[in-house]
């Protein structure tokens, strides 16, 4: 018997939690980067390229996204459809 493991980019790791959250309101960024920290503990992207994926990916699949990640510039959150 073979053994077949698949190597999960962080891209495919973005795709696969905006897709899971299809159904919800919305997709919260913070919460999405904080799943993909736990799944990928070595990712070396930065929060703001994990946001641009996640952004780039609710766009792409018509889920609204809450920009409410903690920012430098103290900014509040925004939600966007």
């Amino acid at each position: 018997m073979s053994h077949t493991f698949h190597t999960v980019t962080v891209e495919g790791a973005a795709e696969a939690y905006v897709l899971s959250r299809g159904k919800a309101r919305y997709l919260s960024i913070a919460q999405a980067i904080r799943a993909i920290r736990t799944l990928m503990p070595a990712c070396k992207a930065t929060n703001h390229e994990l946001e641009e994926m996640l952004a780039a990916a609710c766009v792409v699949h018509g889920v609204p996204v809450a920009f409410d990640a903690k920012t430098a510039d103290g900014l509040e959150p925004r939600l966007h459809s």
